[in-house]
């Protein structure tokens, strides 16, 4: 499974220049089609002792603010990514698909961009199929991320109802296969 280390690859770096070393690295390991990367993950990590979640308080593209407090009561996806990295591009139509089909029930799902530009991540988003209809949020200097201890791209966290951290997947993974969804029901309202 391939993971940008953003910890071992840009530590210490300033946001830009270690976007530009994170990306040639992403482009040399990343550069066969599709068919060349390892397959999506479908399991979730479910975390034995959940710890609150860290604040999350961010803009999306569209300058509004979202703070994870404001969404006690719902189930958060809380994913961090970036456009430059292969297996966050991947997953991104799964979590889009998994939203359509839970946002009634109770699920939100927040996808943090790390380190990246709203003129990056607007243009990106025309590239997807389906395109999110979540909020992307940006995390432009990259303090989100070390809030949540995020070790590389993409990291993903489930927040359950009541704000705890209770799941983790690291590295791409299909969001919406049968048996990341059951590891969910449990947490959402009833059909």
């Amino acid at each position: 499974m391939f993971v940008a280390p953003i910890d071992r690859i840009c530590k210490g770096l300033p946001v830009l220049p270690a976007l530009l070393l994170c990306l040639g690295t992403v482009g040399a390991v990343g550069t066969g089609a599709a068919a060349d990367l390892p397959p999506l993950s479908h399991r979730l990590t479910v975390i034995e002792d959940p710890a609150p979640a860290p604040p999350l308080r961010l803009e999306d593209i569209d300058g509004v603010e979202h703070d994870i407090a404001d969404l006690k009561g719902r189930l958060v996806l809380v994913n961090f990514w970036a456009t430059w990295c292969p297996p966050c591009r991947r997953e991104m139509p799964s979590m889009e698909r998994l939203y359509q089909q839970l946002n009634a029930r109770g699920l939100t799902v927040l996808a943090v961009d790390v380190g990246e530009d709203v003129d990056t991540v607007f243009a990106f988003t025309g590239q997807l199929d389906p395109p999110p209809t979540f909020p992307l949020l940006l995390d432009t200097d990259s303090s989100a991320a070390q809030d949540w201890d995020v070790k590389g791209l993409p990291t993903s966290f489930v927040v359950d109802p009541e704000g705890r951290v209770i799941i983790r997947a690291v590295g791409g993974t299909e969001f919406d296969d049968a048996a990341a969804i059951e590891q969910l029901l449990p947490f959402l309202q009833k059909p």
